[in-house]
């Protein structure tokens, strides 16, 4: 199982509630210049991640899919031809970088409720860099509805329910998606986050009724 031993579990209801976003902007359009320029070869798969996570593409930039086991949180190819990526993950956020992946979800694709339960999981946070998206991209996570737009730097709390619906029946949605040890100068980062931003929006809520029914 999955484990970070020696780190403490962290208490992401407080400390998150559902989903708060952090006093921070990234360079969205600089991101999608250097992944344009990616091989295509790079892109393809699900990056080994399986269950409800195997409707979009994945390309691990550290690490490696919980799915494919204990393997080393290391650099992958990837993250070498995307500088301003390293830039983010290691001079932005000031804390240590776990697992990071870009992941893409397709038009109109949803990824179902779930929670992620590994102990490596309760023990890291995990922060959100919107890179393409648009109005109809939701995030759920607990009872409320977040929209995260390109730009922006966002907690999730993983160890809840969260899901996620791209609704628009054209456009995908990319996310440089990164767990980070928990530092003091992330925290004081979070405390000054906004936490209020979640919603209730009726068709969001319909249309994962509907989901779950089949």
């Amino acid at each position: 199982m999955l484990d970070l031993p020696g780190q403490p579990v962290l208490d992401k209801i407080a400390l998150v509630g559902g989903c708060l976003r952090l006093p921070l902007q990234i360079d969205a359009q600089r991101l999608v210049t250097q992944i344009e320029a990616l091989p295509d070869s790079l892109w393809g798969s699900q990056g080994g991640r399986v269950g409800v996570h195997r409707v979009a593409e994945a390309l691990f930039l550290r690490g490696y899919a919980p799915a494919q086991g204990a393997l080393p949180i290391e650099d992958r190819e990837a993250l070498a031809l995307l500088p301003y990526a390293r830039e983010i993950i290691e001079q932005l956020i000031p804390a240590p970088a776990q697992r990071c992946l870009l992941a893409r979800l397709p038009a109109g694709a949803t990824i179902d409720p779930h929670i992620d339960r590994a102990p490596y999981f309760s023990k890291t946070l995990r922060l959100h860099f919107p890179i393409e998206s648009h109005d109809q991209a939701w995030m759920i996570a607990g009872p409320l509805t977040y929209l995260m737009k390109p730009g922006e730097v966002w907690v999730l709390n993983n160890s809840s329910p969260h899901a996620v619906w791209n609704a628009d029946p054209e456009r995908s949605r990319t996310h440089m998606i990164c767990d980070f040890l928990a530092t003091p100068a992330l925290l004081e980062l979070m405390a000054a986050g906004d936490r209020d931003l979640g919603r209730s929006i009726p068709a969001v809520e319909q249309h994962f009724a509907a989901h779950a029914t089949g």
